[in-house]
């Protein structure tokens, strides 16, 4: 059989098995819009909150009123107690709770701290961070304005005053996510993640499927149908990957700073190194379906030890190792630094390198697994 004979073979397998077609345009495309939803938001705001004001003054009322000005809380309710706030929240109409102690305003004027109660849900710690800001917020900003105006009775002049309150001035610019937001944060790497689960998943199914009958793959030697193979799937993820860090990072506004010469680059070895791990897995499992449980299983451990959750420093160098073996922890590291950092090719040159001879490695491994299956044993010669 030729290269091109083997090649239509291969496309048409590719193209009618349904299984296949589904877990690779099906899962990419659908996964592009599924993931990003609950992040549309990018980070919770106007959560909604309740207050227990117990000392009923003008500046506890001032207090409420920059609380509710406030991005990040609401309130939608008052509660003149702590045990009805409680219910309230134990029965989910508020996500938080404000208490306002007695005395509030005494305090402030005989130069006292007082201290103001918060609550949250801490089981989720998104809203629980967003409520504590705000609150804390609207607290560290009257309790400014209190010193400010005690410093002026006093009789410094307001310049003087704002230094002696604002003594440390900060110009906050987050660096790789200026909107600070959750889509600029997990999408870029949850993506390339995706790409290497649906590719592993695509060619392992192929190669499963296959091992169930005879056909042309049984009549061609086993290096030649996993090169072919491989580049034929690489082929297909080069087209769905242009589409992921093209229109979709465009759709959600995501950064998009490399060069298009550097992606490509970046693509080959780690869609060729997903393929081989395919080969092999499709062809050491007994049954086809395995390959999907393994890879679906495999998908949080690779996420949290890829290094962009939490800091590869502090990981467990066993895991690191471990981790390193497959392409996704070097392919976000990577495509991370060049699309979302705006890294050079210098920059990033450990990774691709690990890359390539991860390609090697499991082409390797591939091709001695395939070959000790017996699917890939010649009947004739080419």
């Amino acid at each position: 059989m030729t290269l091109f004979k083997l090649l239509k073979a291969e496309l048409k397998a590719l193209l009618t098995n349904p299984v296949v077609m589904l877990t690779m345009l099906g899962g990419v495309v659908f996964y592009s819009f599924l993931y990003p939803l609950p992040y549309s938001q990018q980070t919770p705001r106007e959560l909604p909150i309740t207050v227990v004001n117990l000392d009923k003054s003008q500046t506890s009322y001032q207090l409420e009123r920059m609380v509710d000005a406030t991005p990040q809380v609401r309130i939608v309710q008052r509660d003149p107690s702590i045990e009805d706030a409680k219910l309230a929240f134990l029965h989910g109409d508020v996500s938080g709770i404000l208490v306002i102690p007695e005395h509030f305003y005494k305090d402030l004027l005989l130069g006292k701290s007082p201290t103001l109660a918060y609550a949250g849900d801490a089981a989720y710690f998104l809203v629980y961070g967003t409520i504590v800001e705000g609150l804390a917020q609207a607290g560290g900003t009257l309790a400014a304005k209190v010193k400010i105006s005690r410093l002026i009775v006093e009789g410094e002049p307001l310049s003087i005053a704002l230094d002696h309150v604002f003594s440390l001035k900060s110009n906050q610019k987050p660096a790789f996510n200026p909107r600070m937001g959750y889509i600029d944060y997990v999408v870029p790497a949850v993506f390339v993640l995706i790409l290497h689960q649906t590719l592993i998943m695509a060619v392992g199914l192929l190669v499963g499927t296959q091992k169930q009958g005879n056909g042309y793959w049984s009549r061609v030697s086993p290096l030649r149908l996993i090169l072919i193979r491989s580049l034929l799937f690489s082929a297909c993820y080069y087209l769905l990957s242009l589409y992921y860090f093209g229109a979709s990072f465009s759709r959600l506004g995501v950064n998009t700073l490399a060069q298009p010469i550097d992606l490509l680059c970046l693509l080959f070895p780690f869609l060729l190194s997903a393929s081989f791990i395919g080969i092999w897995l499709g062809a050491l499992t007994p049954r086809r379906e395995l390959v999907t449980v393994i890879v679906l299983f495999s998908s949080l451990p690779l996420v949290f030890s890829a290094g962009f959750i939490w800091p590869i420093e502090a990981l467990p160098k066993p895991i690191t190792w471990l981790a390193n073996l497959f392409p996704s922890t070097p392919g976000i590291q990577g495509f991370l630094a060049l699309n979302q950092m705006g890294a050079e090719w210098r920059q990033i040159a450990p990774q691709w390198t690990l890359l390539c001879l991860q390609t090697l490695g499991w082409g390797c491994l591939a091709w001695w697994q395939f070959k000790r299956t017996g699917k890939g044993s010649l009947v004739h010669r080419d």
